[in-house]
């Protein structure tokens, strides 16, 4: 198996000074080219000493970039207009993010609610995958995903963030005293 194409370059911290998007890093067009492949441009990232981050390439009127949230930003002490380092790796798993051991062997287990999962948009499988990865307990991670499931099976695919807020907050109540 190839090993991953991995590129450092420099670059620096820019603000849209939107209520949309905020924090973002300009990337070279002649990097982020190598990282397109068709729709696909999810990447690999790690800014400056961060943990590797899933990613993707986004076009501005007149030039590419990868957005970054706030918490990272203040985590690594950086200010707008300050000079960063970046490396970047195509990202080839399956989704796009990681997928927590928890939610993938719930999905092994739940055929139906593995299979309205696998119908889903890209966006909103990395969305589900995210809501369970980014939890730090086992238990609420398994808890989280159990309410996936159970959403997508009693919804017949239909993804609805709110019912499902209510759902993962059912989850996480059940054996609370």
């Amino acid at each position: 198996m190839d090993s991953p194409i991995s590129i450092r370059f420099a670059s620096t911290l820019e603000d849209f000074h939107s209520s949309l998007w905020r924090y973002h890093i300009p990337v070279p067009d002649d990097i982020a080219v190598m990282f397109i492949d068709g729709d696909n441009r999810r990447v690999l990232v790690w800014v400056e000493h961060s943990e590797r981050l899933h990613l993707a390439l986004m076009k501005q009127s007149d030039y590419w970039f990868i957005l970054i949230n706030k918490p990272l930003v203040a985590s690594l002490e950086i200010k707008e207009g300050q000079s960063v380092r970046v490396r970047m790796e195509k990202d080839n798993s399956l989704y796009g993010h990681e997928m927590p051991a928890e939610f993938e062997e719930l999905l092994k287990q739940e055929v139906e609610a593995n299979e309205y999962f696998q119908r889903l948009t890209k966006g909103k499988q990395r969305a589900l995958i995210y809501l369970v990865a980014k939890v730090k307990n086992p238990h609420s991670r398994i808890n989280k995903a159990l309410a996936i499931c159970s959403h997508l099976t009693e919804t017949s695919g239909v993804l609805d963030f709110k019912q499902l807020n209510e759902k993962i907050k059912y989850f996480n109540n059940l054996g609370k005293f």
